[in-house]
């Protein structure tokens, strides 16, 4: 039921605490790299850069309040038959740096044809410093080093089928967005929507984003090149964001209540849902597009992948007793949660396990067909698995 804004000033103090921490982590992720398959000689598909390739939220099988029973089965670390939980069960040994690498990341969901062995090396939170390079002002992250480096290192000799990147939502600085947003949203008097301010200011910064992809996908070509692969010879696909959060109008918490947060986990205006969802993830996507072009890149557009899935969407339903979580009903984008019981902060608005199911879905579909620019999209009322290509939207 709808909770009134003066109860709801009562969880103010922990929801602000809660949301700033979790944006804090914002797109996150670390831990121990290691491929996937048995023969050398099996072409390798690589994954590089942030949280949303990494498999963050990868834990959690749809949403649910409800603590029972893992969380009514959306918890995958939690064993039902000793009644333990063990993160490790999804992110392996990267949970211990919180890259949060899962078993459901993209590049191991993903279907191509053709046999892979799979590497993950991307890392919650990174930036393209990263990714880049040392000499190119490449720098540790989570204790792990430069990911090109890593990249270089672990194909030499190998033969690689693609290399896909994701990159340019934390140097753009959307964590600061988001914590903006629903820091607004929780303000007991004179709560205003933060899109008339955020707006302007994103739109500034994304030339800086566009460079910094632009000079992230250069030094992942080195890389290659360093490790014996010329251009030409593998695919390099840069992937853009779906978006986490629905627009005004299709919100199932109507009125701009403190039940978006206590119950939906998305505190957020209507306003400012309609702003990042029509404005906010397009522009993104449009940003990384001309990157991609630039650099000699394929790009998939996943911006609208989440349509109709994304976290508190109408058309979507929480686990409980009577609901179980599915693919054709659960939401696809993890919500925001305090990490007091639920998880950790910054697996906060990230695909969740069904979203990484999608979105590898996405990846296979565009490796089984040639190289080109394309924009993938899920099929309303079916699972992650039924994805669909069509050509990228040109600028």
């Amino acid at each position: 039921m709808t909770i009134s804004r003066v109860r709801g000033r009562r969880r103010l103090a922990v929801a602000t605490a809660a949301v700033a921490a979790l944006c804090g982590a914002g797109l996150t992720q670390g831990g121990a790299v290691q491929a996937q398959g048995k023969a050398a000689e099996t072409p390798w598909v690589v994954s590089v850069g942030d949280s949303f390739i990494s498999g963050e939220a990868g834990r959690w099988a749809g949403n649910s309040n409800d603590s029972e029973g893992g969380y009514s089965g959306t918890d995958r670390a939690f064993d039902a038959t000793d009644g333990t939980t063990d993160e490790h069960r999804v992110y392996g040994t990267s949970y211990d740096d919180h890259c949060n690498r899962s078993d459901s990341a993209e590049v191991h969901s993903a279907r191509p044809q053709a046999r892979a062995q799979r590497l993950n090396v991307a890392c919650s939170g990174a930036t393209s410093t990263a990714i880049l390079l040392p000499e190119h002002g490449g720098s540790p992250f989570k204790t792990e080093p430069s990911q090109a480096q890593q990249l270089q290192d672990a194909v030499t000799g190998h033969p690689v089928r693609a290399v896909v990147v994701s990159v340019g939502g934390n140097d753009l600085g959307f964590e600061d967005v988001i914590t903006a947003c629903a820091k607004n949203f929780l303000q007991p008097i004179g709560a205003t929507p933060c899109a008339p301010d955020q707006a302007p200011e994103v739109k500034k910064r994304l030339p800086a984003m566009r460079t910094a992809v632009v000079n992230t996908l250069a030094d992942v070509t080195t890389a290659m090149a360093r490790a014996g692969h010329r251009a030409g010879s593998y695919r390099l696909i840069l992937q853009s964001y779906p978006s986490p959060l629905p627009d005004g109008a299709r919100v199932r918490y109507p009125g701009d209540g403190y039940d978006r947060l206590t119950q939906g986990g998305c505190p957020f205006f209507d306003k400012d849902l309609t702003w990042a969802h029509d404005e906010l993830v397009p522009e993104i996507s449009t940003t990384l597009a001309s990157a991609a072009r630039a650099s000699g890149a394929e790009f998939l557009d996943l911006s609208r992948s989440f349509e109709g899935r994304e976290v508190c969407a109408s058309t979507t339903a929480q686990a409980g007793p009577d609901q179980r979580p599915s693919g054709r009903t659960s939401e696809w984008v993890r919500f925001v949660t305090t990490g007091h019981g639920q998880g950790q902060r910054q697996e906060s608005l990230h695909p969740n396990y069904y979203g990484q199911l999608a979105l590898g879905t996405c990846l296979g579909l565009q490796l089984d067909r040639a190289p080109g620019d394309r924009r993938c999209t899920n099929t309303a009322g079916a699972g992650p698995r039924d994805m669909r290509l069509s050509p990228a939207p040109t600028a």
